[in-house]
């Protein structure tokens, strides 16, 4: 089952000779199933992935007498993977300057690789199209209304990774999520050098799991994983960069009681966050839904924001005497705060009130989530 991909619109779109699209995301979140439908509708397409031994000496050489043999008549270049070649970024630019006809697509996982090489070289010439698990948005153009409510339930559990959707028996989706955690998900942070403790990875990340909504002290992660404080904070900069977890800090404008130097941490997908706790247990069982929730609307909302163009900066607010807000968007200078409730709705807090009058509030509950995601 094909299911709608927003990012193979905006790719669409945005395709021009003369830049390289570059589509970021997590590992099997879809990026080379995107690549292959965009390609159903194109002819003369030279394509290749950065694992191929042959594809990385050819598009490693910085000869553009050797990259336009190689690429010959082609109207069209997609290169899956393309972190795996090295300075690809300088070839990128070659091609871009040199052989003006010629559209580009590349895909890559790992964000502190890719970038790094094609950061600088293609200044002015790329488009970045980030990718995710997919969305609630994707999943309304083959659901009823009454199907994604029946269906929340599993998305909480078990989230959103294409294959997992697919997938009918809840068996396989957990052997699948917890094979994505040991084969996949830390393979290109482990890949770097003087990144080889594995077990302390996966202790942080299950630490964090039990930590959603909650600021993270770098500090004491540090004391319980027998760690210094900057391998820490190493760790969880490189768990950003491969889309395993998103940090949010705190807002402040105005009152010095306002929490600003500590971050919350959300993990891409709620399945791997389970995964990693080894908890698939239905939710009338759990303690834990109101992270599970929380965890779920905001990267839903990051999501949304991404495919629809809503250019925001996003924090919580809490000030030390644990007054709060889970969600505040700054957008076009406006300020707009959320709560995120599972059960009954509840009322914005008097200092959020008075300390920003001028901002709106709202309570996301299962009554209208999805006008918040969707």
């Amino acid at each position: 089952m094909y299911i709608p991909q927003l990012p193979l619109e905006r790719l669409r779109k945005a395709i021009t000779p003369g830049k390289v699209m570059i589509i970021y995301g997590p590992r099997r979140v879809g990026k080379t199933t995107l690549l292959k439908k965009y390609m159903e509708q194109e002819q003369n397409v030279l394509f290749g992935t950065g694992e191929d031994f042959f594809f990385q000496q050819e598009f490693a050489s910085q000869s553009i007498e050797k990259l336009k043999d190689f690429l010959g008549d082609k109207t069209l270049l997609v290169i899956d993977e393309a972190q795996f070649i090295p300075n690809i970024g300088v070839n990128l630019k070659l091609i871009v300057d040199h052989i003006p006809h010629i559209r580009i697509i590349v895909t890559g996982s790992s964000t502190f690789e890719l970038t790094g090489q094609v950061g600088e070289p293609l200044v002015g010439r790329k488009v970045v199209i980030p990718m995710f698990p997919i969305s609630q948005m994707e999943l309304s153009f083959l659901e009823s209304l009454v199907e994604t409510k029946a269906l929340l339930e599993s998305r909480l559990l078990y989230g959103a990774y294409p294959e997992v959707i697919t997938l009918e028996n809840i068996v396989d989706k957990r052997t699948y999520l917890h094979d994505l955690i040991s084969s996949a998900l830390l393979k290109d942070v482990l890949a770097l050098e003087g990144v080889k403790k594995s077990k302390k990875l996966l202790d942080l990340l299950v630490l964090l799991a039990f930590q959603i909504g909650k600021e993270v002290s770098h500090s004491e992660l540090a004391t319980q994983l027998s760690l210094s404080k900057g391998t820490v904070e190493k760790y969880l900069d490189l768990l950003e960069q491969v889309f395993v977890l998103l940090p949010i800090r705190g807002f402040s404008r105005n009152l010095r009681k306002e929490i600003t130097k500590t971050s919350r941490y959300y993990f891409y997908d709620n399945g791997i966050r389970n995964a990693l706790i080894n908890n698939f247990n239905p939710l009338a069982l759990r303690d834990d839904i109101g992270a599970l929730w929380e965890n779920y609307l905001v990267m839903e909302r990051i999501k949304k924001q991404s495919y629809k163009d809503l250019w925001s900066r996003n924090f919580f607010w809490r000030t030390y005497d644990k007054k709060e807000l889970d969600w505040v968007e700054e957008r076009e200078g406006q300020l707009f705060g959320y709560e995120f409730k599972w059960g009954t709705a509840s009322h914005a807090p008097k200092l959020w009130l008075e300390t920003y009058p001028q901002a709106s509030f709202s309570c996301i509950t299962r009554e209208n989530y999805l006008s918040f995601i969707g």
